[in-house]
């Protein structure tokens, strides 16, 4: 394979495929459902709100004593899956009520 630049040639052979591919609507449509990934800046710029910690620590509060008086591995796991997210969320409120 060449690595040298494109001849006028290969150019508008190149130029005119990637015209129909735009023109394709439908290929379009595929393309961005693919490319679309939560990056982490966007995760990192996350601000909850409020009532959203507030749900998410009542749940979490609510699955640990389930968990603790039950010691049902499903509830342990609900608890061990939104724990986390539960920490993340307030962690993030608390830095956002703290910036100057």
């Amino acid at each position: 394979m060449a690595t040298g630049r494109l001849s006028d040639d290969e150019r508008r052979v190149l130029a005119e495929m990637e015209r129909a591919l735009r023109r394709d609507r439908r290929l379009d449509r595929r393309l961005r459902t693919l490319r679309w990934r939560p990056g982490l800046s966007r995760l990192a710029s996350y601000t909850p709100r409020p009532l959203t910690v507030a749900l998410l620590l009542a749940v979490s509060v609510a699955l640990m004593v389930a968990g603790i008086t039950t010691s049902a591995p499903a509830v342990i796991w609900a608890f061990a899956a939104i724990w986390p997210p539960t920490l993340y969320a307030a962690f993030r409120l608390l830095c956002h009520w703290t910036e100057p």
